[in-house]
């Protein structure tokens, strides 16, 4: 496959940097809210038909240079046997995992739960457009085990969570291990079924010190990272919030990193080894300015990406709600129309 994504992530000199967007197949397009209107999200999801048709749209609409699967960080959980419902404010799970004495024997690990996942993969290999790269994705450890500890969706500060971990620090790494264990069996399943690419989702990086995060959680972040690359499969980790934590990451434990909209990039260039690429990283909340102030961003990039060919553009972090669509298309168009 000739693909601009793809000769980035493995080395190999661009025209111009390759764009996507996290949350792209989603909210950001007229076309999947006209979607929306008839299905509910696990309907969407659990359909290959539909969950395929989704994850191609960002692709037609928006004209960016990869897809991403259409499907929510939270599957692992619901393959470890926890009730969980995709509702209008968010997913909500059935019962917190903070409200058991020994979480950990509430964890019972049903991985045929995810086999509609891989039918989707299986039909968007089908009928997307030639040369589409489709990355894989899931949730990494700690933000997973954040919402089963919780018990709520995204518009939680987790301060449950959080207070959990510091008073049970002795039952961490089980709960750590369980996730990860799933995590690996649904990894190497999506690679067996044909993603090109893959993205782990850290978007909790910022919830706890980055000593604690080292401890506990990134030894399984890295279990991840070879276990994709093993199999010849670039990854890609998005640390959201890790500020400064980014002198933790070394080759070993990313191919590319995702940067959020805290850190510059050069800043990020400075901190991690020359052979991390990176991808990232405009501010997702400016896509509510006019044309005008969001080219003037872009502009910042042109010299980055002059000088680095092994980035990617992207935003900080996903697509907002009620994000205009044309400003989205605009930035799209803007970095494929660049001389680089």
């Amino acid at each position: 496959m000739t693909s601009l994504f793809l000769d980035t992530l493995k080395g190999k000199s661009t025209p111009r940097p390759p764009v996507w967007y996290m949350r792209q197949a989603g909210r950001v397009l007229p076309s999947y809210l006209k979607i929306k209107e008839k299905y509910t999200f696990w309907q969407l999801m659990k359909s290959p038909e539909l969950a395929a048709e989704v994850t191609l749209l960002p692709v037609h609409d928006l004209g960016v240079d990869a897809a991403i699967l259409f499907s929510d960080i939270l599957v692992i959980p619901y393959a470890l046997g926890m009730g969980l419902d995709f509702t209008d404010a968010g997913p909500v799970f059935e019962k917190p995992l903070k409200q058991f004495d020994n979480p950990v024997k509430k964890m019972y690990p049903h991985p045929e739960k995810l086999e509609y996942i891989y039918d989707a993969i299986e039909q968007v290999k089908r009928v997307r457009p030639e040369n589409t790269p489709l990355i894989g994705f899931c949730g990494a450890p700690l933000t997973v085990l954040s919402f089963m500890l919780q018990g709520l969706g995204s518009r939680s500060d987790f301060s449950d969570a959080v207070k959990w971990m510091f008073s049970h620090q002795d039952k961490l790494p089980a709960l750590v291990d369980a996730i990860t264990e799933m995590t690996l069996i649904y990894v190497r399943n999506q690679i067996r079924h044909g993603i090109e690419a893959f993205q782990l989702f850290e978007t909790n990086a910022g919830l706890i010190p980055n000593e604690l995060y080292q401890k506990v959680f990134l030894p399984s972040v890295e279990k991840i990272a070879q276990a994709v690359r093993d199999e010849d499969i670039p990854f890609i980790f998005f640390p959201k919030g890790i500020g400064d934590g980014l002198r933790m990451l070394g080759p070993q434990h990313a191919d590319f990193i995702s940067v959020d909209w805290l850190t510059p990039l050069d800043r990020a260039r400075e901190i991690l080894d020359e052979n991390i690429g990176l991808q990232g990283n405009l501010d997702p909340r400016l896509l509510f300015a006019d044309k005008k102030a969001i080219e003037i961003a872009l502009i910042k990039f042109l010299g980055f990406g002059r000088k680095h060919q092994n980035w990617i553009f992207n935003l900080g972090h996903g697509f907002l709600p009620g994000t205009p669509f044309e400003n989205a298309r605009f930035v799209t168009d803007w970095i494929k129309e660049q001389k680089w």
